[in-house]
């Protein structure tokens, strides 16, 4: 019998007769693998445990794709291709039983599912040296945090949180997991969790290769920096607590920039090369290869590949985007591919065209993995799947890096009134890519800053838009260079609209709705998102 991994749908289904329920729950059999019942018995079941609470971040409904739809509604980036429940999302009239919506929803909660069972066993475990327990229990923490960042951030609202419950509350396990007031109560959660998770997680350096990817202490610092400086939209004190925080992990994380490289372009590209998917800069990543991990680099990629690899095409970047770098700065051509702009393909020189891209525009950032092989031969490629249809790579997808942390420091110092001391972090960022410095840092400088360093990431834009509350940008029409031949990488172009001007309407979009379908299945226990 396989075991019901409860997130919340099954959780919603499940409302009468929860507890016996829940008995059955906890002592069936997870797709072969040991039963509750005798499981948590040795080191060995605690590092499964935990190991398989990193399964659903290596998916096509989380870290994959679907989890992006809900950033590409920013001015950085549009669909690529028709579709309409990603178009529903851009345009803000999505129904919210959309599978990009909702698969998401589900997978976060499977997550949060996995860390509150080893949560709940993992201090009961017998026959397990404490070092293990502990640090499994810290990993627990983090992913709990984690996942559930993601789903608060996304669907949570200041007068309406998401649902969330777990071992320490009495009545886990016999209700369906309350709805929380605000959002800034499920970062109340998620700070305490990730605290938790940053006291007994070892530093990254510690680990041995088999186990780079889990938790670790910088991470846990870095995923309560950003959750601070989300929580700061509706509480500026909590910006006073993020400065600390950076300093902790590159003092004792020992987290700092890629640099020294042959050029201020190699030093920004060396980021997303294979060789560096460890690198001082890591923080936390999707951990990728050629047997699984994260698509995404195959989602952005030209549709079909030019006839050499079955690429999706979408999400691709706007005009705007690429005229908000600098003339002079090297991130723009790694970040962005535009006609006739040179790259190697399979181990072939090519100049990029796009038969299909609606803006002629591709993400180049998550390009290296294709270069390799010879004679446009895909077999002969080994940093990437010769599956077309799970075009997972070697080349770990990140999530959050050093360069981040710097950027929400001067944030932080900004908004404190401390514009002077702002100048080092974002400073440092521009240094690296060979840019002068700024002498007085504004927050508008910040923005630019922020946009540039990490686009096209899942960084969120689109949530940097509302939390500073830049609608305009989110509802200007969005442009693209339409090229006279489509395969001609010399081809001229002109600007024109790729993207109507959208309605976003902060008093209802502020938020992600839930599925009406999960709305109905509580009887009325959970509230529709506000607006929606």
């Amino acid at each position: 019998m396989k075991k019901k991994y409860i997130y919340i749908p099954a959780l919603m289904a499940l409302m009468a007769g929860w507890s016996s329920c829940a008995d059955k729950w906890v002592d069936t059999k997870p797709n072969g693998s040991p039963s509750t019942a005798f499981f948590w018995q040795s080191d060995n079941d605690l590092r499964k445990a935990t190991a398989a609470m990193y399964v659903e971040m290596k998916d096509e409904y989380t870290w994959g794709r679907d989890l992006f739809w809900v950033q590409d509604a920013s001015d950085d980036l549009i669909v690529g291709r028709t579709k309409a429940d990603g178009e529903n999302i851009k345009n803000f009239i999505p129904s919210g039983r959309e599978g990009y919506l909702t698969n998401g929803w589900e997978k976060l909660y499977n997550m949060i599912n996995r860390a509150n069972q080893a949560i709940e066993n993992i201090p009961k475990a017998v026959n397990v040296s404490e070092e293990v327990r502990k640090q499994s229990l810290g990993e627990a923490y983090f992913m709990r945090g984690f996942a559930h960042f993601w789903v608060a951030y996304i669907y949570g609202h200041k007068d309406q949180g998401v649902p969330f419950d777990g071992p320490e509350n009495p009545e886990y396990g016999k209700r369906i997991p309350p709805q929380l007031p605000s959002v800034t109560d499920n970062y109340t959660q998620i700070i305490s969790d990730l605290q938790k998770a940053a006291d007994m997680l070892p530093l990254f350096e510690t680990y041995k290769d088999g186990d780079k990817g889990r938790a670790h202490k910088a991470a846990a610092w870095g995923y309560m920096v950003k959750v601070y400086a989300y929580w700061a939209q509706y509480d500026k004190t909590k910006w006073q607590l993020v400065p600390a925080l950076c300093d902790k992990i590159r003092d004792e994380g020992h987290r700092a920039l890629i640099s020294g490289q042959a050029s201020s372009r190699e030093n920004y590209q060396a980021v997303f090369r294979v060789a560096n998917n460890w690198s001082s800069e890591y923080i936390w990543s999707v951990n990728s290869s050629i047997q699984g991990g994260s698509e995404f680099p195959g989602v952005v990629l030209e549709n079909k590949g030019w006839t050499k690899y079955n690429g999706w095409g979408y999400f691709q970047p706007t005009e705007e985007l690429y005229e908000e770098y600098e003339a002079n700065d090297p991130r723009r051509e790694v970040t962005i591919l535009k006609f006739g702009d040179p790259f190697v393909y399979i181990g072939q020189a090519r100049q990029y065209f796009s038969t299909n891209s609606l803006s002629g525009f591709q993400i180049n950032k998550y390009m290296e993995p294709y270069s390799y092989g010879s004679n446009g031969d895909m077999a002969s490629n080994v940093f990437a799947s010769s599956n077309p249809d799970y075009p997972t790579t070697a080349l770990n997808l990140p999530l959050m890096r050093y360069a981040e942390i710097l950027l929400f420091k001067a944030e932080a110092m900004i908004q404190l009134g401390r514009n002077g001391e702002a100048a080092a972090p974002l400073n440092e960022v521009r240094a690296r890519v060979g840019l002068t410095p700024v002498t007085n840092p504004t927050i508008a400088d910040l923005k630019h800053e922020r946009r540039v360093e990490l686009a096209c990431e899942w960084t969120d834009r689109f949530h940097d838009l509302k939390r500073w509350g830049d609608y305009d940008k989110i509802n200007a029409p969005l442009h693209g260079r339409i090229h006279a031949n489509r395969q001609d990488p010399a081809s001229p172009y002109t600007i024109k609209e790729v993207w109507p001007a959208r309605n976003f309407n902060p008093a209802k979009h502020m938020a992600w709705p839930i599925s009406p379908d999960e709305i109905a299945r509580t009887n009325g226990l959970y509230k529709q998102t506000p607006g929606w």
